[in-house]
């Protein structure tokens, strides 16, 4: 009888399956790279509700927010009213290395932290920009409508850290002073993305209908609130494993998603801790950045209405 393999304290299963179709990759590869990342995503993850994606042989990958029965009393917890779904969630907490190592035997690949702390009092950490290229645009063109934001922000005094999503885009987060309320920094936000358009409008849109692109880069404002963002580091179930990797400003134009894998990342990281250099200190939000975002509608609330109003244009014709 073998016996079975234990790490960080984490008894281990089939680490020498393939982790998903494409991968190019095993269930070992992904635990070897938890437990070598982990204590930089454990500082992400840190105190904010977490939501896997995991994925088991044969199935297509889901989303986990509830823990499951079986989940060890160990991992840490906190439970959150969803008002989604209008219950209570009880989310796992990825506040230390052994909990990652426990989520990676379960094949959780991605992990999405909320936005705000579960100790909401203190208000949002961050602003948070999400690049998003428009259908036959390339990893560029995020670069370029992340100059965009960062030229922005600098107009207002403020500074970001900038990260690839994993997938084709880009994440600006914009870290800032406690006590911020939740509406405020949404709006904030709004106003950050609608200055960078205006900056250079052939390059970059907040239009949120998709049809409404017209190829360009799309500045969305929305990751605000109770909104999840994939962490810094995190890998994503897509072919090779790529990972969500922290950049230099000036590395964004010669480099490309496919650059950090989960076999290449723990190379170009070594000792450092990019995500954590690289962000600047908690900033004040200029007042009128505030104000002018309460001007702007919400995007969803506003594409939801268009929709609306447009079919019924079209049931008329």
């Amino acid at each position: 009888m073998t016996s079975k393999e234990l790490r960080g304290g984490v008894e281990m299963s089939n680490l020498d399956q393939p982790l998903f179709d494409g991968a190019e990759a095993t269930k070992r590869d992904l635990v070897d790279y938890l437990e070598f990342v982990g204590k930089r995503l454990v500082r992400v993850l840190r105190g904010r509700a977490l939501s896997v994606v995991r994925v088991r042989p044969g199935q297509e990958p889901f989303m986990q927010k509830n823990l499951p029965k079986y989940t060890p009393e160990w991992v840490p917890r906190a439970t959150v009213w969803a008002e989604s779904s209008h219950r209570e969630v009880t989310y796992a907490l990825g506040d230390d290395v052994r909990t990652l190592l426990w989520f990676g035997n379960q094949r959780a690949v991605e992990y999405h932290p909320l936005l705000l702390p579960v100790d909401h009092s203190a208000g949002p950490t961050h602003l948070v920009l999400d690049l998003d290229p428009s259908p036959g645009q390339t990893f560029r063109d995020a670069a370029a409508g992340a100059h965009l934001i960062r030229a922005a922000l600098a107009a207002d005094g403020l500074a970001g850290a900038v990260k690839t999503s994993g997938a084709k885009g880009l994440h600006v987060y914009v870290p800032i002073e406690p006590g911020v309320a939740i509406e405020d920094a949404a709006a904030a936000t709004r106003a950050v993305a609608a200055r960078a358009e205006r900056i250079d409008p052939a390059v970059a849109t907040t239009a949120f209908i998709r049809e409404d692109r017209a190829g360009k880069v799309f500045l969305d404002s929305t990751r605000a609130g109770g909104a999840t963002v994939i962490a810094a580091y995190s890998p994503r179930i897509r072919p090779g494993v790529p990972v969500s990797f922290p950049l230099r400003w000036n590395d964004i134009d010669s480099v490309t998603p496919a650059d950090f894998t989960l076999r290449t990342a723990p190379n170009l990281l070594g000792d450092s801790d990019p995500w954590a250099t690289e962000m600047p200190a908690p900033q004040v939000l200029p007042a009128d950045l505030i104000a002018e975002g309460h001007t702007i509608p919400i995007a969803r609330v506003q594409a939801m209405h268009e929709g609306k109003r447009r079919a019924r244009a079209r049931r008329t014709e």
